[in-house]
């Protein structure tokens, strides 16, 4: 029994030292936001020691869930890069959805104390952040964000971060919108096609409906990607992340449910012209835009609430 486990001890010892000097190598993800001096972070410190690739640490990882869309991002710089993209200078409520294994969380908590909360759906990664967080147990959230009542924690400004689940990241965005009177700043790890989609402009061929309804009351920073490899399981394709802040302004010059009806109509016909995929809604006076021949991909934002305008006075004649 003895020479199994020396035999297991030293095969771990050795893949550890290999992978401190290969392409996990903290000096090697070095960038000039990284905080490499931790004797200040008190919070942080044994997580960042933990090393993810060590095999003796293995039965202490929370399993990834595909069902769930589970990607765990396990390299330390990488983390306190996004966490320090969240500005939140407004002394806002934090929050952050499905942190996993807490490796946002460890940063974030140094960053905005108890102005934290994080919301987690999985319950073994819930069992997991109270054992290495004890501190934050009374701000874990075990709830699905997608059915949370964001009024139930507060009435005041939030500000969102999170490595969202590829497979929902647009439903977050959507439940966001409905809180955008609370929800100052979103900044987020999304799938790179997702990314460059909210962050495009009309005349692309990313450009979509998310695009179009977060860009009426957000303004949205494309900051950078971040490879597959610094994920566990890694995914099959590179992430990007995004940063929104809200605009000053967010009153629109009709109601939002029209405008929203207006986008989704037009872009779920996106290869055609806006009088045919509209057909059920245009009039003369969206005739007269000259926007007729054009298609949802060629739209601002503001065309499209030129249009959501016409439509409401239009319809009540």
């Amino acid at each position: 029994m003895f020479p199994c486990i020396l035999l297991i001890f030293k095969i771990a010892t050795f893949a550890d030292v290999i992978l401190q000097k290969g392409k996990y190598s903290h000096k090697e993800h070095t960038h000039p936001n990284s905080y490499n001096n931790h004797n200040n972070h008190n919070n942080y410190n044994t997580y960042n020691n933990y090393n993810f690739y060590n095999p003796l640490f293995m039965s202490k990882r929370v399993r990834p869930k595909k069902y769930l869309g589970q990607h765990f991002l396990t390299d330390i710089p990488t983390a306190h890069r996004i966490a320090d993209g969240l500005i939140a200078s407004g002394g806002e409520m934090v929050l952050e959805i499905g942190p996993g294994m807490g490796v946002l969380t460890g940063r974030l908590m140094e960053r905005f104390g108890d102005r934290l909360w994080v919301v987690e759906i999985d319950e073994e990664s819930v069992e997991y952040l109270s054992g290495h967080f004890p501190e934050l147990v009374p701000h874990i959230l075990s709830e699905d964000f997608l059915q949370y009542d964001l009024k139930r924690l507060t009435d005041g400004p939030v500000a969102v971060i999170g490595n969202f689940p590829y497979n929902i990241s647009s439903q977050i965005l959507f439940h966001l919108l409905d809180y955008r009177d609370q929800v100052m700043e979103i900044t987020g790890m999304f799938q790179l096609e997702v990314a460059k989609r909210l962050a495009s402009g009309p005349g692309n061929k990313d450009y979509g409906i998310l695009s179009v309804l977060m860009g009426a009351y957000y303004k949205a920073e494309y900051l950078y990607s971040v490879p597959p490899g610094v994920f566990f399981p890694p995914p099959k394709v590179t992430s990007g992340v995004i940063r929104f802040i809200r605009k000053e302004n967010i009153g629109l010059p009709c109601k939002p449910e029209t405008f929203k009806k207006i986008v989704k109509i037009a872009f779920n016909q996106r290869r055609k012209t806006l009088r045919n995929a509209l057909s059920v809604v245009w009039s003369p006076e969206m005739e007269a835009t000259g926007y007729g021949g054009l298609r949802a991909e060629q739209l601002s934002v503001e065309q499209f609430l030129e249009l959501a305008v016409i439509e409401e006075v239009t319809s009540d004649k």
